[in-house]
């Protein structure tokens, strides 16, 4: 029996499913430990059922993914407003130096995952899906960009692309803490700080001003318009006989507004509000994302996919400490910084937040290592993956 859901029980079952992982992760120290997103956690109770069932020859789901395309874009559009050339300046020469040293990891990510489906005898595409689009692009990227390698011929690219992504969370949150603990200690020194408990109270800042209907309204328009012109911007990337996902036309559009409003003052963008809707897009997409996922198509590249994911993180263990630490400074705001990127290089920022703020209970504060890793981590990198992960993709076929 197939249950075919249209768009507004497909998104009636995505709400149900983020407030049962909300309810999951509320009640699971382990779950809020590993930073493990909301929509993983519910997506993944929700498909696992879907596979018994499927198994045992119950039942089949079928989904419209009409408003799952919508909320990628919209998503990628308000990520693209947070490109600006103004706000890289300004964090000085070292947010240059790690952002160029996460775009290596990047492409190394890449040139890794393909190397070793060549060597393993099996199709490059998924290289690319356990590469830098689960890894340093984590669920997110990983809901985007499966289409595409699905449409270059990967047969169950999305399942593939997620099961990586929710590895590489995990991965990184194990991982991140003992690589800033062996570069704190051995590299630079360092011993653990004896801290007293204290009490910590949540202050809000008094020159923070509530949003308001226009601003929601105005930031509706900007991300609406975005979408627009990324669109065409897409139809005429296309011409060029090159593979683009309808997100890099997207993130160009809205990159293009915000960088005008930078030398246009009567252009206002506003950011907290596009970054509310984004997240709120984005919760959505990976929750219709995750349900969708079919996790009896990995029976026969499980293997594979085991020597795939462990190599990427060696890969991402050597970089932070052969690269990311020599190159930031060879020092405990270097080892911060190798420890967050082993968080966002391997699942995503609030991963590498976790893993700097244990580092920094432990050995001390670093201020500027707190500011530079979610800049690059949440902001820039994004928007240069995308790029990097397209080159890969019309080489690979």
């Amino acid at each position: 029996m197939v249950i075919d859901l249209n768009v507004y029980y497909t998104c009636g079952l995505a709400v149900l499913v983020l407030m049962l992982g909300e309810w999951i992760k509320n009640k699971s120290a382990i779950l809020r430990k590993f930073c493990i997103p909301v929509p993983v956690i519910g997506g993944l109770v929700f498909t696992v059922l879907a596979t018994i069932l499927y198994s045992a020859g119950v039942c089949e789901f079928k989904f419209d993914g009409v408003l799952k395309d919508f909320f990628s874009l919209a998503f990628y559009a308000g990520i693209g407003f947070t490109a600006s050339i103004t706000v890289l300046r300004k964090g000085g020469i070292k947010v240059f130096k790690y952002l160029a040293i996460a775009v290596l990891a990047v492409v190394l990510q890449n040139a890794l995952g393909v190397g070793v489906a060549s060597l393993l005898g099996i199709n490059p595409l998924i290289g690319l899906a356990t590469g830098s689009i689960p890894m340093t692009g984590g669920h997110g990227t990983s809901a985007t960009f499966a289409p595409e390698l699905e449409a270059l011929g990967l047969s169950g690219a999305s399942t593939i692309a997620l099961a990586a992504a929710t590895f590489g969370l995990v991965a990184g949150s194990l991982i991140g803490g003992p690589v800033g603990r062996y570069l704190a200690e051995k590299k630079c020194g360092l011993s653990p700080l004896q801290r007293k408990a204290m009490e910590k109270s949540a202050t809000v800042s008094a020159d923070k001003t509530a949003l308001t209907e226009k601003d929601f309204l105005a930031a509706t328009y900007q991300i609406l318009l975005a979408m627009a012109l990324g669109s065409m911007i897409s139809v005429l990337l296309k011409k060029t006989g090159l593979s683009f996902p309808a997100s890099v036309g997207a993130m160009l559009a809205s990159a293009l507004f915000t960088n005008i409003a930078d030398v246009v003052p009567k252009i206002k963008i506003r950011h907290e509000a596009i970054n509310i809707i984004g997240n709120i897009s984005l919760l959505l997409f990976l929750a219709i994302t995750m349900m969708t996922m079919k996790l009896w198509q990995l029976v026969d590249l499980a293997i594979p996919m085991i020597i795939l994911l462990v190599c990427q993180v060696v890969l991402m263990v050597l970089i932070a400490i052969f690269v990311t630490f020599p190159l930031m400074g060879k020092d405990f705001t270097a080892a911060m910084m190798a420890s967050g990127h082993c968080g966002f290089g391997l699942g995503a920022v609030p991963t590498a937040m976790a893993n700097m703020k244990t580092l920094s209970d432990t050995y001390g504060e670093s201020p500027e290592a707190f500011f530079i890793v979610p800049l690059v981590g949440s902001l820039f990198i994004n928007f240069f993956n995308s790029i990097v992960i397209t080159v890969f993709m019309n080489i690979a076929i």
